[in-house]
């Protein structure tokens, strides 16, 4: 196996504008109900413009986008860090590249460096991953 084997990697995700009703229903699904996410007055009594987003809102975006491109059975490792918080009427884009490939134990190992990057260029989140091209199987 090579680097030829490698799946195509797909067009970016581009999520948004995002919503507070985004960030809620992400809330609900994850049991993370911290309310500077959602609660206005909350928000702006510790200092922010408004409600902002969970960093795994985008996280789980980003760790999507990865599954499409290899699929979710073949991401070995998956890790991320927060960089800029996501507001509401923010747009997101994700996308990747591949930084590096080895043949290992269960075929083709690639390495990648992600991307979940707002409207205006910054990032608000930087991950990393690392998934497999399986060897083909005698039939």
């Amino acid at each position: 196996m090579n680097a030829r084997d490698i799946p195509a990697r797909p067009d970016p995700l581009v999520v948004g504008p995002v919503t507070r009703t985004d960030f809620v229903r992400y809330q609900g699904a994850s049991g993370d109900m911290q309310p500077v996410h959602h609660d206005e007055e909350f928000a702006r009594q510790a200092g922010h413009p408004s409600p902002f987003s969970v960093g795994m809102y985008q996280g789980g975006l980003l760790g999507a986008w990865v599954a499409r491109w290899f699929g979710v059975e073949n991401v070995r490792r998956y890790r991320m860090r927060f960089a800029e918080r996501v507001w509401p009427g923010d747009v997101l884009t994700c996308t990747g590249e591949v930084t590096g490939w080895r043949t290992g134990d269960d075929g083709l190992e690639v390495d990648l460096e992600l991307r979940c990057i707002r409207q205006n260029g910054d990032v608000a989140v930087e991950g990393w991953a690392m998934c497999v091209v399986p060897c083909a199987r005698a039939a």
